[in-house]
């Protein structure tokens, strides 16, 4: 065995992300995942493009990314976290609440989110997790995701 195949691979493309989450176009908002450590935490990446379906509509001659899909993508960066434990495959993570949510920039085409989430408390199939998203290393969204695993 040679010393690539001992280490564990962290990053995941957009083919391994729809083999654990259940999100298809256009609801996938996760293009790879970067880094992760199973049922503890993972960074995300989301190439945002002028070509999404809801820049149509928000808002005509200024695109602004919908901070709930922001949200959405954050969320399922920690779905794929909390789903890569073997227990939890096949499973789906269902949000339970968001807290703290802080919008301090917009998010237009051309960036590239970075998607941090990292869980914080789990009791049984409920967990909280502190979740971040960055543009050119800014801070432009944060929030607590309350979510329940079925």
């Amino acid at each position: 065995m040679n010393i690539e195949e001992r280490v564990e691979k962290k990053s995941l493309t957009a083919e391994e992300i729809a083999e654990i989450l259940p999100h298809r176009y256009p609801f996938a908002l996760v293009d790879r995942i970067i880094d992760h450590e199973p049922g503890i935490w993972a960074v995300g990446r989301k190439c945002v493009s002028m070509d999404e379906q809801f820049f149509q509509g928000h808002f005509p001659g200024r695109p602004i990314m919908p901070g709930v899909l922001i949200i959405e993508a954050l969320a399922q960066t920690g779905a794929v976290a909390a789903l890569s434990l073997p227990e939890n495959r096949g499973k789906i993570a269902l949000f339970g609440g968001i807290r703290n949510a802080r919008f301090k920039k917009p998010v237009t085409p051309g960036d590239v989110l970075e998607l941090r989430c990292q869980m914080v408390r789990c009791k049984g199939p409920v967990g909280v997790a502190e979740a971040e998203a960055l543009v050119d290393g800014v801070v432009v969204t944060k929030a607590e995701i309350t979510f329940s695993i079925i």
